[in-house]
């Protein structure tokens, strides 16, 4: 069901300082802020539309838009197409650690969701072969999913995994992260290799993701190993900026 959009307590701008040293915007992304930290709008709720709120405290769109903007960048607001500016509770801030973007979500106290796109198994190209060790046109389990953190959508993750991997089922995949299906069948990822970059979004991105047309996404690539040092799953992600990013700590040696 589409939630009915909040419409901001008057009350919530009542002290504006339209002739202060402030901006405008500023006074208004902070009254917000703090109605959401405060939990008078909590995480899902929509926000009237910039025009509305423009209009009703006799502000231009411009203003108004500058304030929502300041909210999305910190990670507090989400603009959805066909939906509207939504709450949320913050961006997903990952460090750079062999888990998954499920397991990351669940311990955060997030919600994480699947929408499975594709299960197939194909033949390995060259490509795919060379990187998780296997020969040409062997049989590998070809998926793809998006992942959403309560109910807003994240990442596109595609991901290869050998041929004795390929029996993970939808159902399975569908409720359950990767690794943990890995972890439940005794098989442990011990090391990766992982390059992380940024590029434009595709047309499918755009709207499995639910952002503006060729807006940027973060990428991601891993290949992961077991114990023995044999490839088990080759993964080719792409996330949300506004609603994600990679933590690393620096150690001087």
């Amino acid at each position: 069901m589409k939630q009915a959009e909040s419409t901001l307590p008057g009350g919530l701008f009542m002290d504006l300082d339209r002739s202060g040293p402030v901006p405008l915007y500023f006074q208004i992304a902070s009254r917000i802020e703090n109605a959401i930290l405060e939990g008078d709008l909590p995480p899902g709720s929509r926000l009237e539309n910039e025009i509305a709120l423009g209009e009703r405290l006799g502000l231009s769109r411009p203003t108004v838009r500058r304030a929502i903007q300041e909210l999305v960048d910190k990670g507090m607001l989400v603009r959805r197409r066909g939906i509207g500016t939504q709450v949320v509770h913050g961006q997903v801030s990952r460090k750079v650690e062999l888990t998954s973007l499920y397991d990351d979500l669940a311990s955060g106290d997030r919600h994480p969701s699947t929408s499975l796109l594709l299960h197939e198994v194909i033949e390995a190209d060259a490509r795919i072969a060379e990187v998780l060790g296997v020969p040409v046109g062997d049989p590998i389990l070809h998926i793809r999913r998006v992942r959403g953190a309560d109910d807003v959508p994240v990442a596109v993750l595609e991901n290869y995994l050998p041929r004795d991997l390929v029996d993970l089922s939808e159902e399975d995949l569908a409720e359950h992260g990767l690794y943990q299906l890995l972890r439940a069948r005794g098989t442990m990822i011990r090391v990766a290799r992982q390059r992380i970059g940024a590029r434009r979004a595709s047309a499918e991105e755009t709207t499995l993701l639910e952002i503006d047309k060729g807006g940027p996404v973060l990428t991601m690539e891993r290949t992961a190993f077991d114990n023995s040092g044999r490839a088990i799953e080759f993964g080719s992600h792409c996330y949300r900026p506004d609603l994600y990013s990679f933590e690393v700590t620096l150690v001087d040696k």
